[in-house]
């Protein structure tokens, strides 16, 4: 077995384990969250990280993209013999979270039972505090780096990263770029037939934001209309939300399913097997798979999905609208467009209708056999013997699409131990989003040893 870089076992990691949840929760209490109500106001956990850092001596950037909008870039030097620099990368903001759905309150980051509660427990404040925590660690340390080590903070990316990542690529791509990206999503537990998975994200779906348009013939809300043209998007937004799109199998997919097979007793093995044979993945996802979450999960990432949003019609409730509208969430494949996705979505609802291109961000695919693979299986292999690494795809978007641009490496290793009746999806966005203190404190060492084997 790969051992630890010796600085890990000089660390008095009990006292780093306390030091690490206190700026964790820290880090709740403070509300970032973005939406049109609530712009992010991630300014104020730059200024609080930057009061951190400067008390180690380690100086930072801070820009604010928009008011209140911050993002924070420090860098910890090396002498380049490594290679390339690394990036720690973490987004400071989060979804909203109702309160009165929470047992506890979603900004007291509480701890009950041994977990720690609070909007942004799972994505990703936790990831934030890991890294600077590694940032800290060796600066105090002294380390001597073979490489650059650089760590942001940003901000937006819950809202599609214009004014975190995708802006400090745009102002001041310098001070970010490197060989790799480090950030979300990638390195929880997943407890499947018996045994501990720990996917590792190595690409995610591209976006494609529709706004579908049916034109028809205004009229007095008396008299029946035929060309009415809500009943027309009310039947495109029926088939997006009722059929599925064309089946594609992705190198990335296949190599996650063929792995988890691999480690899965029949019948289970011919289960996933069958996923990758578009004759007979449908049936399974209907009917096979007992989690319906399971089953969406695996279903988004073999296909390019548009899911219906927004529908818009009407002015006056006696007046039938000579327009409708249906906005669409569409998330492409890698290898697919926004073009591949139209023609797709056409095919499906039919004639009738105009297809306009709102926004799309391009998928993200690695190498799942990059060096950084082994590295990875190394650490956790040291912390859970047992484990089982597979790289993976999300369904969704992350800061990797801004670093991605820059012609980095982009792997999402945020590492926390959970155990089996806490799954890892229902955390992310939902209620009651909490992370077991002693599955935080596993990440905290785990991402650090990760580092050190990088930059040491």
């Amino acid at each position: 077995m790969q051992q630890a870089h010796p600085i890990v076992s000089e660390i008095d990691w009990p006292s780093v384990y306390e030091e690490a949840t206190d700026l964790f929760r820290d880090l709740l209490r403070m509300d970032t969250t973005n939406s049109p109500q609530h712009p992010g106001n991630e300014l104020q956990s730059c200024r609080y990280i930057e009061q951190l850092l400067m008390r180690d001596g380690l100086g930072c950037q801070v820009f604010e993209s928009a008011p209140g909008r911050g993002n924070l870039v420090a860098r910890l030097s090396g002498d380049g013999t490594g290679g390339d620099p690394i990036l720690l990368s973490a987004h400071l903001d989060v979804v909203p979270a109702d309160p009165e759905h929470w047992d506890h309150p979603p900004f007291g980051a509480e701890i009950h039972d041994g977990f720690l509660w609070g909007r942004g427990a799972i994505d990703m404040k936790n990831m934030a505090a890991m890294e600077l925590m590694a940032v800290l660690l060796l600066k105090r340390r002294g380390a001597r780096l073979k490489r650059d080590l650089i760590f942001a903070a940003v901000a937006d990316e819950e809202a599609g990263c214009e004014l975190g990542s995708l802006w400090l690529a745009e102002h001041h791509p310098e001070l970010i770029r490197g060989e790799y990206a480090i950030s979300e999503i990638g390195g929880f537990t997943m407890h499947a037939g018996g045994k501990r998975f720990y996917p590792v994200q190595v690409a995610e779906k591209g976006v494609a934001w529709l706004t579908i348009r049916a034109l028809g013939s205004p009229g007095h809300g008396s008299l029946p209309n035929p060309d009415n043209p809500i009943p027309k998007i009310a039947r495109a937004a029926e088939k997006l939300g009722m059929q599925r799109l064309p089946y594609h199998l992705t190198g990335v997919v296949r190599r996650f399913l063929s792995e988890l097979a691999a480690h899965h007793p029949f019948p289970d093995s011919l289960v996933l097997r069958s996923l990758m044979r578009p004759s007979t993945a449908a049936f399974v996802l209907d009917k096979v798979f007992p989690d319906e979450s399971l089953a969406s999960t695996f279903d988004a990432v073999l296909h390019n999905t548009a899911n219906p949003t927004i529908l818009s019609a009407g002015l006056k409730v006696n007046q039938v609208p000579g327009e409708a509208t249906l906005q669409v969430d569409g998330r492409l494949l890698p290898g697919q467009t926004g073009a591949d996705l139209v023609r797709e979505v056409e095919d499906l609802i039919g004639p009738g209708y105009s297809i306009v291109i709102d926004r799309e961000l391009p998928a993200v695919e690695g190498d799942p056999d990059d060096p950084m693979a082994d590295r990875i299986r190394a650490v956790l292999r040291r912390h859970d013997p047992e484990g089982i690494v597979v790289p993976t795809m999300i369904p969704g978007f992350t800061d990797a699409k801004a670093y991605d641009q820059l012609g980095m490496k982009c792997w999402g290793f945020s590492p926390v131990r959970l155990p089996p009746q806490l799954k890892f999806a229902q955390m992310f966005h939902g209620h009651n989003e909490r992370i077991p203190v002693e599955g935080f404190h596993f990440g905290v060492r785990t991402l650090f040893e990760l580092v050190a084997d990088l930059v040491l």
